[in-house]
């Protein structure tokens, strides 16, 4: 039987492939219609994520709600997804601290990562930051080199990278989160020019 995003979404809820499963609630798997032009990659779900069982709920998803509104796109028209499905945390009395996912542990979750990008075929993959662009592209990434501009990832697959909504929270002041939105909502609308030069249906 031809694999569906529903039956990976299921095999991925058992996913004991690395220890963060342990740590977490549930499996965050992506979300968003089959053959949407757009694919958003980010690192990993965040504590409310991980609760609500959805990518991109908490505090960094409603940064790229504003984003993708004021970029003219539809959140429902894309797909959204991270590099590592489970919550990568560290209990700290009643808070759970996020961590970043390390090298082996996006290796390692990519077997979904692909799989999601096989069965949406996307004319273009937004990476997120920098551990979706270092898990899309197979090789480290400087974020300042890559940013905004077409790209080819490791699989072929076109795509474009930029700042993970997350980093926007933690600027210092207004000033500077006004200017970091306007950034994201900039790349935003490159990927939908280049989005509308791919071949239906296929970003390689």
């Amino acid at each position: 039987m031809a694999a569906t995003l529903k039956s990976v979404a299921r095999q991925a809820a058992a996913c004991t492939l690395c220890p963060l499963y342990r740590n977490a609630t549930q499996t965050v798997f992506g979300e968003g219609p089959s053959g949407a032009a757009l694919m958003l990659v980010g690192e990993q779900p965040g504590d409310q994520e991980d609760i609500a069982g959805r990518p991109f709920v908490g505090p960094a998803g409603k940064v790229l709600d504003r984003a993708l509104a004021a970029a003219g796109i539809a959140r429902e028209a894309v797909y959204l997804t991270n590099a590592v499905k489970h919550f990568k945390n560290e209990p700290r009395g009643k808070k759970r601290l996020h961590k970043r996912p390390d090298r082996g542990e996006v290796e390692v979750c990519k077997v979904w990562l692909r799989q999601e990008i096989g069965l949406v075929r996307p004319r273009l993959v937004v990476a997120l930051g920098v551990t979706a662009a270092t898990a899309l592209m197979g090789r480290p990434v400087v974020l300042a080199r890559t940013r905004g501009r077409a790209v080819d990832f490791s699989d072929g697959q076109r795509g474009l990278v930029t700042l993970h909504p997350s980093a926007i929270l933690r600027m210092p002041d207004d000033a500077a989160r006004r200017e970091g939105l306007a950034g994201l909502v900039k790349d935003l609308r490159t990927a939908v020019s280049l989005a509308a030069q791919a071949p239906a249906g296929d970003g390689r």
